[in-house]
C-alpha cells in the first residue's frame, strides 16, 4: 500500500477500487455516511476503532492505515515550517528512538 497519499485519499481509493458507494461502506462500518465523507476529505479524523474497521472491511493492514493516519498528523504539523520541516522530521525520529530507550530504562 502506498502511503504518500493522505489517510482520507487512501480510504477513498480503497472504496473506489471496489466500486462501492459511500452509503454501503458507511453502513458496513456502522458510521454515518457524512462521517465517512468527511474522513475521505480529511475533514474528520478517524478513531483507532474506525481505522481497525477500515482495515478489516477492506482486508488491508491496520498497521499501514495507522501509519497513513499518524503520518498525516505529523505532516500537517510541520509542513508550514518551510525550510525546517525536513530537519524537524529527522530530529523527531531521533527523539522517538531516545524516548523509547528512556522509557524502557525507566521501567
Amino acid at each position: 500500500m502506498k502511503l504518500e497519499k493522505t489517510f482520507g485519499e487512501t480510504v477513498k481509493k480503497l472504496r473506489d477500487d471496489k466500486q462501492l458507494p459511500l452509503r454501503e461502506v458507511a453502513e458496513a462500518l456502522d458510521i454515518d455516511t457524512s462521517m465517512l465523507g468527511k474522513i475521505e476529505k480529511n475533514n474528520r479524523k478517524p478513531t483507532k476503532q474506525i481505522i481497525e474497521k477500515f482495515a478489516k472491511y477492506f482486508k488491508v493492514s491496520e498497521r499501514d492505515l495507522t501509519i497513513a493516519f499518524l503520518s498525516d498528523t505529523v505532516a500537517y504539523q510541520v509542513m508550514d515550517e518551510g525550510d525546517y520541516a525536513s530537519e524537524v522530521l529527522k530530529v523527531a525520529e531521533k527523539k522517538v528512538k531516545y524516548l523509547k530507550t528512556k522509557k524502557t530504562s525507566d521501567q
